[in-house]
């Protein structure tokens, strides 16, 4: 299995011949953030056979980049979406199902489990609470956990399940997290708590608004430098992957 990313949140896993693309997010700017780091990812980053949405953020739901994926895609997209998106509906071309905490959807040769997350998945600014934060677990040759956006939570390790591999968020777009973030420290508490094989950062390092630059800069380019640390720290065993943009890892797996 081949994990590659492409920055922000957005992740290709591919695993037992079925690419699942994570958060699909290919624009140079959005609202009020540009993209900082990184090309913007190739015309191959947007094949996918099914693409998994963590919640409906605009920087996690991207309706003009979900319309780059090819005819017959499968998304997966969380419960309630389509009546909180409107632009959704008009994806025709997808294949779409929403989907929350507790369901399996197939593909090929793998299993995508959908778990839980922490944190305010509303379509903001003032989307009703209707629709849950989600995770998911892809479950081929190797147990992958995309964590979307999310902070601890107790039963963390129980709902994850066991894994072999985590993408956890390392900070944001913005020199303050909110609740319901994991930043460097958090993200290798939880590292801690999944026990996984290998871990790659996400989340960092790739979007920040515009004018802002000397705002915290550390909170944009040190997260997955202190993660590495961190983890080093508080789950030694874990091989973290460090990758730059449009890179790729093939994680050690059980067999």
């Amino acid at each position: 299995m081949e994990i590659t990313w492409w920055g922000h949140a957005t992740c290709t896993v591919e695993d037992s011949d079925v690419r699942v693309l994570t958060d699909p997010l290919f624009a140079r700017r959005l609202a009020h953030l540009r993209r900082r780091r990184g090309a913007l990812p190739p015309p191959d980053a947007w094949r996918a056979d099914v693409a998994v949405v963590s919640h409906l953020h605009a920087d996690h739901l991207h309706i003009p980049s979900l319309a780059r994926l090819a005819p017959g895609t499968r998304l997966l997209v969380p419960r309630g979406a389509l009546r909180a998106v409107p632009g959704l509906r008009r994806l025709t071309r997808l294949r779409m199902t929403e989907v929350a905490p507790g369901d399996q959807v197939k593909a090929g040769g793998l299993v995508i489990r959908v778990v839980p997350a922490r944190h305010d998945g509303r379509r903001l600014p003032l989307g009703p609470h209707r629709s849950p934060a989600l995770g998911y677990v892809v479950e081929g040759e190797a147990r992958t956990y995309f964590a979307g956006d999310t902070g601890l939570f107790d039963s963390m390790a129980e709902e994850v399940g066991p894994v072999d591999v985590a993408l956890l968020p390392v900070g944001g777009w913005g020199p303050y997290l909110g609740e319901g973030h994991l930043d460097a420290g958090r993200a290798a508490q939880a590292l801690a708590r999944l026990a996984p094989r290998s871990a790659v950062p996400v989340h960092y390092g790739t979007y920040w608004p515009i004018g802002m630059d000397a705002v915290r800069p550390h909170e944009f380019h040190s997260p997955g430098e202190e993660f590495v640390r961190l983890a080093a720290e508080r789950a030694p065993g874990v091989a973290v992957h460090l990758l730059g943009h449009g890179e790729s890892v093939r994680p050690e797996v059980a067999r």
